[in-house]
């Protein structure tokens, strides 16, 4: 092994998941967790990796930002026509993944990924900074470009053009991962981490321990 690998290896050991501690409700647990890596500040402690599937059963991963959840399933928005939004349209089911390496924990959610209704996407773009708003308007997100000088000239343009009256390009918007699994994992001594797995069977949230 390479020294730098070697250099860089972390023993785990802050916390522990058992069983006698978790909620039967997977949504309630991550609640919790999600609560804690928000109380310490964590840096974008909403930050995810979205792995989706194209038609021919190539996976991609990227790193998005969660922008709301509750029991329904968990929420991000993006461009409907970027590679992650056409692999939606031909492969409705992803995965998410959160990491907070402070904590030493991790969570996992698998399910099938569905378009939020226009009046919930156009809220939010509302909300967003106009910088924000140009930037989704504008971009030709995953296309070809020359340079960043084209990219820059595209958003000049477009601001001149629009100035901050801005709606909601029909090509941008949410989306809701609606879980049927959880996986919850906390980094323990010598690499025996805890993970939790919850999965919904028979109407109803089942959860059981996995060998690390």
């Amino acid at each position: 092994m390479k020294e730098e690998f070697k250099r860089i290896r972390h023993e785990y050991g802050k916390k522990e998941l058992l069983e006698s501690d978790i909620k039967s409700n997977p949504f309630e647990q991550f609640t919790i967790w999600f609560s804690e890596a928000v109380e310490q500040n964590l840096p974008d402690s909403n930050a995810m990796c979205l792995s989706t599937v194209s038609g021919q059963g190539r996976p991609s991963s990227r790193i998005l930002l969660l922008k709301d959840f509750d029991e329904s399933g968990f929420c991000f928005f993006t461009n409907y026509d970027s590679r992650k939004g056409i692999e939606l349209e031909n492969n409705p089911y992803g995965s998410m993944v959160f990491f907070w390496p402070e904590l030493e924990r991790q969570i996992r959610i698998e399910g099938i990924i569905e378009k939020l209704d226009t009046k919930k996407s156009d809220a939010y773009f509302n909300e967003r900074p106009i910088g924000s708003r140009t930037a989704a308007a504008v971009s030709p997100q995953s296309e070809v470009i020359a340079n960043r000088e084209e990219l820059d000239k595209m958003v000049q343009e477009f601001s001149e053009k629009h100035g901050e009256n801005l709606k909601r390009p029909d090509f941008w918007g949410g989306y809701k991962l609606i879980p049927d699994l959880f996986e919850f994992w906390q980094g323990r001594k010598n690499r025996l981490n805890d993970r939790i797995e919850y999965k919904f069977e028979k109407k109803a949230w089942i959860h059981r321990r996995l060998a690390p």
